[in-house]
């Protein structure tokens, strides 16, 4: 994960959002959880500083989408109670692989200010790129 990368996938994020009639903030950050990038559309909901982050924090832990987390944390779920602090299990935070095995996590994109089904579009938006690169 390079600082350029990141801030191309937060550009990406936004264009799908402007596409997708949402305002929101994306988040890029490394294999440790730690931010590279960010960016927040004029006009975006407040929560989007600390959920997007959140959301890509979470992402990069568990190796997983935050949209797969979501059903774990309910009530009677494996990882019930995992939600709180830096942890945000709903969708839009997408972990990035690494390159060549698909095995290991090295970073992971977190959007948030639209409905849970445009957040992911922007997520996997981000994460196509990395995917590309």
């Amino acid at each position: 994960m390079n600082l350029e990368l990141a801030l191309r996938m937060c550009e990406a994020a936004v264009r799908q959002a402007v596409r997708e009639g949402a305002l929101i903030s994306v988040a890029v950050v490394d294999t440790g959880g730690h931010l590279v990038a960010f960016q927040r559309m004029d006009g975006a909901r407040i929560s989007g500083p600390v959920l997007a982050p959140g959301k890509a924090h979470t992402a990069v832990a568990h190796h997983m989408p935050t949209a797969d987390l979501a059903p774990l944390v309910l009530p009677g779920g494996e990882l019930h109670g995992l939600a709180g602090d830096r942890y945000v299990c709903f969708g839009g935070g997408i972990p990035l692989g690494e390159p060549g095995d698909g095995r290991g996590v090295v970073g992971a994109v977190g959007v948030s200010g639209g409905t849970v089904g445009q957040d992911v579009a922007c997520a996997e938006a981000a994460a196509a790129l990395w995917e590309g690169a």
